[in-house]
């Protein structure tokens, strides 16, 4: 099956291409970092779901001559000539096409106070600055499986109280997945399924069990 969605370069807001031209002059690493800000409904939330993204799109030769190509045609049609064809070319040349970043986070499965850092990401090669910022749209889709983390963390809370008030257990199945149907693809049913399962071990959600067998070992 051809895959639309392999070419990192592509998977990014359209704005990300003119961001390189912006950095001051003599720019040579920028960190960012991703929270869940002050004001959420929880007080606390579930870190789960980086590794899923980082395996299926940003480890090993991503960038390719290719890819390249393809990335540049898009853009140039989509939005003029904006498409930072020397630094992706540099990363070919210099790195074999693997990114020159580094991820540091929180172990999955890690309950974080509102307002703490999760995640950060920073450059690796000074001539790279650009790049940091440019994965933000990609790695940011975190909070799809972090919010349903929460969300049954909270939920499995709620249910234990009753249990313990009733003196019934196994609660590990006591609110099980069958939202494959109730999802717009196969991918969403993966990671909400798989972000589930970090707190029950009820489901029917084969998509999911797929994710953790590949993804989480």
């Amino acid at each position: 099956m051809n895959n639309y969605l392999d070419n990192i370069m592509l998977l990014t807001d359209s704005y990300k291409h003119s961001h390189w031209k912006q950095y001051p002059k003599g720019t040579e690493y920028v960190r960012s970092y991703f929270e869940a800000r002050d004001g959420a409904k929880f007080d606390e939330t579930l870190f789960f779901g980086l590794q899923y993204y980082l395996e299926q799109y940003c480890m090993g030769y991503v960038i390719t001559k290719q890819k390249i190509d393809e990335a540049e045609d898009v853009i140039t049609k989509h939005m003029g000539q904006h498409f930072n064809r020397a630094g992706w070319e540099y990363i070919l040349d210099k790195h074999h096409g693997r990114l020159p970043v580094e991820i540091r986070a929180v172990p999955e499965g890690t309950l974080v106070p509102t307002s703490n850092v999760m995640m950060t990401v920073e450059n690796t090669d000074p001539n790279c600055p650009w790049l940091t910022n440019f994965l933000e749209t990609l790695l940011v889709n975190v909070w799809y499986p972090c919010v349903v983390a929460t969300q049954s963390h909270e939920m499995r809370k709620v249910i234990q109280h009753y249990l313990d008030l009733t003196g019934d257990d196994a609660v590990d199945f006591k609110l099980h997945d069958f939202g494959v149907r109730g999802v717009t693809c196969p991918e969403q049913a993966a990671i909400g399924g798989a972000a589930h399962m970090v707190n029950f071990k009820g489901t029917d959600n084969l998509p999911s069990i797929m994710l953790c067998r590949r993804f989480y070992k």
